[in-house]
């Protein structure tokens, strides 16, 4: 193999990438320390290709990264997208409603419209507070449970703690 395509790696880096490659938090990063574990041992671009079933381009392109940036060249750049909804203000008024009162999704998006807030869909307030660590649970009543139910017509966010 020509010297411009094997990837020498220092026993700190190689125990670097074995981490990542089994503790990683993303299976992107995995793949790609588990590529570059392979061609440290010398193995060719179409020999780790085709044991990791990628395309050889995918190779090339993970050791062409790891050769111009390092270790951070396994996480991935940030993607394009359509801006956020909500922002950071917008999100910490509606954790702190959420946590002072048990209130519905519904109950909470009428009062970010009515402190001003930009009207969102519901599924993205839910969102919102779902990645800050709220569970959504709906009310559910059996008959079998009790004799009297107690009738709810109001869902609760339930929150860790």
């Amino acid at each position: 193999m020509p010297a411009a395509l094997v990837v020498e790696l220092s026993e700190q880096q190689r125990l670097e990438l074995q981490r990542v490659a089994r503790y990683g938090t993303h299976w992107r990063e995995r793949q790609r320390a588990e590529t570059l574990l392979l061609l440290g041992r010398g193995l060719s671009t179409v020999e780790v290709a085709q044991r990791q079933e990628l395309n050889k381009r995918t190779v090339m392109t993970t050791r062409r990264g790891w050769l111009d940036h390092g270790m951070a060249s396994l996480v991935d750049l940030p993607r394009s997208g359509a801006p956020r909804r909500l922002d950071d203000a917008q999100v910490q008024r509606l954790l702190q409603w959420a946590r002072s009162e048990p209130l519905s999704a519904v109950q909470l998006l009428a009062r970010h419209i009515e402190a001003g807030g930009e009207p969102v869909h519901l599924d993205t307030l839910k969102h919102a507070l779902k990645a800050a660590g709220f569970v959504w649970k709906r009310t559910r009543h059996s008959l079998a449970k009790k004799e009297t139910p107690t009738p709810s017509s109001r869902a609760v966010w339930i929150w860790p703690g």
